[in-house]
């Protein structure tokens, strides 16, 4: 394995197969991720790796790694998108019937799974906030896609989700916003509209509520990756 990483001008592993690429000594003091469940273990094991226990996939220098088994299609769609461009990308996306294109801002949890309600009429509801993220989404709104009263709806949907409809509506912003920021030809002013927030400082504020940091600097952590030329792969 040491040998055909040194030789190819770009390794990568997926899920757990970071292992095998991390006992040549070739990743040390390298930002790696896996499968979010034996982040631990890989970082006790390794300890001159630099692991990244959320990150869906990463990339330093020519060396990728990604998370669990799905994660693998977005690192691959990352590598031809690297390669060829975006558009060749998103059309293989379409062809695989993708719903959701994650990248490397992405995070290994997904807000629609920990949100998880139990009722059809409160999975439509996130299902139409996912649609719709810039328009206001007022909880009037979300109530008569229940078609349920306000007072009745708060009361439901705090109950499924363990959230209000004002956090969950923010959190998806935020993760959509956070999708985005891998796609540096967009502006924040662009990702704030897209996401529905009314401006860049209100992204900012949630962002520090969801996330714990500012847009900018998970921005330039997404951004720290060197793209490469087009390579020979050697993947494990």
């Amino acid at each position: 394995v040491r040998c055909m990483a040194q030789q190819a001008r770009r390794a990568g592993s997926i899920c757990t197969g970071v292992e095998l690429l991390a006992a040549t000594g070739l990743l040390d003091g390298r930002r790696v991720s896996t499968h979010f469940a034996r982040a631990a273990e890989l970082q006790q094991r390794f300890p001159l790796l630099r692991v990244e226990p959320q990150s869906i996939y990463i990339e330093d220098g020519k060396y990728w790694s990604s998370a669990g088994m799905s994660a693998c299609i977005d690192l691959a769609l990352a590598m031809v998108e690297q390669d060829h461009g975006a558009e060749l990308a998103r059309e293989i996306a379409r062809q695989m019937v993708i719903y959701h294109r994650r990248g490397r801002a992405d995070t290994q949890s997904s807000t629609m799974l920990d949100l998880a309600p139990r009722s059809d009429s409160m999975q439509k509801v996130l299902a139409y906030v996912r649609g719709h993220l810039r328009r206001a989404l007022s909880v009037e709104e979300l109530a008569a896609v229940a078609n349920l009263s306000r007072r009745q709806f708060t009361r439901r949907f705090r109950d499924e989700t363990g959230q209000s409809p004002a956090k969950a509506v923010e959190a998806l912003r935020v993760e959509t916003a956070r999708s985005m920021l891998g796609e540096s030809r967009h502006t924040l002013e662009y990702i704030a509209r897209e996401a529905g927030f009314a401006q860049v400082e209100q992204m900012r504020r949630a962002f520090l509520r969801v996330c714990g940091a500012s847009p900018q600097s998970l921005r330039g952590r997404t951004n720290s990756a060197v793209s490469m030329p087009t390579p020979q792969m050697a993947m494990t």
